[in-house]
């Protein structure tokens, strides 16, 4: 072998192996999460296979259950037994509490690294860090006060999207009417409380539901004005099918796109259960505000922990980290998902349009101050008040309870879990 060739067989052969041991050094990231549904698990397929081409490893961990108590339940034991994943999916206030116990990574290198302080908002900081340090990743911005209908049921009766809550009614009434269901809901506690933090905006407005669900304000919780959001609960509960009990929200989505239902009270992660049944926006099905709530977004968003993990798993999980938080998988993964990315600075062009409206919505929210977090979805009160508002909003839509029964109950309830 001449020179020159030998020269390019060594230079071949480095190349080679520093692949390999790239390869090898990536490793492998072990991730938990609840995203099983059709849409949720194609828009993940974004996420591993961005990986993948890196040179990772993905262990999948999924664990059923649209809430994610299940999946809690898992990472409390494997976290337990010294043993974590890598990541977990994880959303608001428990992100606060895992921070807390002192079993989570710092990302602060990563985050400056990336500039993640300059461009994910600091309303979705607020539960990204924990004292000054990056311990999450956000993947998205969810908002869940949407209403998502089968326009053909629309269409058919002449109806379009309602602006006020009287408006809804009628709607619903004519929907029910037609021979349809008029509202496809799931019988589990988040479900029942997703409804109520759309009809606590339109019944008091953003100012109200900051003082009643955010400050936990004990006499905005005894007001009239609450006593006539349970009322509401009530009259949405009549549209309601009777075998709604125990129903995923996913199976619920399922009616409104089969025209059984004529909507749906659902996070904007619905808008994935369409998609991946191949109906388009505007043409198949709308996408608009809970009737009342347009200016306002009630949020929460989906983030990565990351744990404590050996030296072995380390650079695996800033990887990790980093294609979470890259525009280019930010738009892929919410165009896919439903959701708007977690970074400001992501063009709106390849998405649809409830994802473009969902955007702006997002925007002008963020600049009128009426951004505000979910109690639904643990970001408005800490996880035992949450728990303490579901029982009470899902024991008083699964009963012939009285509003000023559940008034009283809830205030109760609240001052009891603080």
């Amino acid at each position: 072998m001449n020179l020159k060739k030998l020269v390019a067989a060594v230079g071949c052969a480095s190349i080679a192996l520093i692949a390999a041991q790239n390869v090898q050094a990536a490793g492998k990231v072990e991730v938990l999460h609840w995203w099983t549904s059709g849409g949720e698990a194609k828009a993940l397929n974004v996420l591993k296979d961005d990986l993948q081409k890196k040179g990772i490893t993905w262990e999948d961990m999924p664990v059923a259950g649209g809430g994610g108590e299940a999946a809690m339940t898992v990472l409390r034991a494997r976290v337990a037994s010294g043993n974590p994943p890598t990541a977990a999916q994880m959303l608001g206030f428990d992100i606060q509490d895992w921070g807390a116990q002192g079993v989570v990574a710092n990302l602060n290198d990563v985050a400056k690294e990336e500039n993640w302080d300059n461009v994910i908002p600091a309303a979705i900081q607020r539960f990204s860090k924990y004292d000054g340090k990056w311990i999450a990743a956000p993947v998205n911005v969810h908002s869940t006060n949407w209403i998502w209908a089968n326009k053909k049921i629309f269409d058919e009766l002449g109806l379009t999207p309602p602006t006020d809550f009287d408006g809804m009614v009628k709607a619903l009434d004519k929907i029910k009417a037609a021979g349809y269901i008029p509202l496809a809901h799931g019988g589990q506690a988040w479900q029942d409380a997703t409804l109520f933090d759309s009809v606590v905006m339109t019944t008091g407005g953003p100012e109200f539901y900051q003082k009643a669900l955010i400050d936990l304000d004990q006499d905005a919780l005894k007001s009239d004005t609450m006593k006539q959001v349970f009322e509401r609960m009530r009259i949405l509960r009549s549209y309601v099918d009777d075998n709604f009990s125990g129903r995923d929200w996913n199976l619920a989505s399922a009616m409104v796109i089969d025209g059984k239902a004529g909507m749906q009270i659902m996070g904007d992660w619905a808008k994935g259960e369409f998609l991946n049944a191949g109906k388009k926006p505007n043409e198949d099905f709308l996408c608009f505000r809970f009737p009342g709530t347009q200016g306002t977004v009630t949020f929460n968003s989906d983030q990565f922990v990351m744990f404590k993990v050996g030296d072995d798993r380390a650079e695996a999980q800033k990887e990790l980290a980093k294609a979470i938080l890259s525009p280019t998988f930010q738009s892929a993964f919410n165009v896919v998902k439903g959701s708007v990315p977690a970074r400001t600075d992501v063009s709106d062009a390849a998405f649809d349009a409830c994802g473009k409206k969902g955007m702006a919505d997002l925007k002008e929210a963020a600049d009128k101050g009426t951004l505000l977090g979910s109690m639904a979805h643990g970001h408005a009160a800490p996880a035992a008040v949450k728990n303490a508002m579901y029982d009470v909003i899902t024991a008083h839509f699964n009963s012939d309870m009285s509003a000023e029964e559940a008034v009283k109950q809830l205030a109760g309830a609240v001052a009891g879990a603080q």
